[in-house]
């Protein structure tokens, strides 16, 4: 099925208040917590290229599915405030949304199901029997930069007469400003000054990108 309307939105610090490789580690304890958070905001901040500290928090972390499901839960108590009807009113004007994220599937999964999404394109992570972290995809394009673009440029290739946005808060959303037709930086959580200085369309609140739809 084709679409002529594709809109992308980040998850972490965009759908959603929290960071969910940060609330992974936060289970790990406080001194993990904060090592995975530097790093996160580094590669949010565009200081440190994600696919150079991809692995290594998930290495730190080693998340449980039990973890992994417990964070889907704070996806969906922290969700944005105008998320709901954000996502409702794009589709009800025949926007396809598809969450596109550097996190992970698993618990990014319970927050699209709550905001009526059925598209994530986001990492899936690799479980034993018993539920214990083994790996990640590492084919999955949003484990290193420049993957946000790959994605959409997928696709733009089966959609060719697709208008295209991208919402976002972190470096990684606004390298899709080439590949995008619009792309609206969002600073509703966090302000990251790249995104702040980089973007033409920049909102606090989700329901604002409505106004910015072509």
């Amino acid at each position: 099925m084709t679409h002529d309307k594709l809109l992308f939105l980040d998850c972490d610090s965009t759908l959603s208040a929290i960071e969910g490789v940060d609330e992974l580690a936060r289970y790990k304890g406080e001194s993990t917590f904060a090592e995975v958070k530097s790093l996160t905001d580094q590669a949010m901040d565009g200081t440190i290229a994600i696919d150079e500290i991809f692995a290594r928090r998930l290495d730190v972390i080693r998340p449980t599915r039990s973890d992994c499901a417990a964070v889907g839960q704070l996806y969906v108590r922290d969700v944005e405030a105008t998320a709901l009807e954000t996502v409702k009113a794009a589709q009800t004007d025949g926007w396809k949304v598809i969450i596109l994220s550097g996190g992970f599937t698993d618990p990014i999964l319970p927050l699209a199901h709550h905001l009526g999404i059925d598209t994530v394109e986001a990492v899936p992570l690799i479980f034993d029997d018993n539920g214990n972290y083994v790996d990640f995809d590492h084919d999955a394009p949003t484990t290193r930069n420049g993957g946000k673009p790959e994605v959409i440029a997928r696709y733009k290739a089966a959609n060719p007469d697709a208008k295209v946005v991208m919402v976002g808060d972190g470096v990684s959303d606004l390298e899709a400003q080439d590949v995008a037709d619009i792309f609206i930086g969002f600073g509703g959580f966090a302000k990251r000054p790249a995104v702040v200085k980089g973007s033409k369309h920049f909102v606090d609140t989700l329901s604002d990108i409505l106004a910015l739809l072509p």
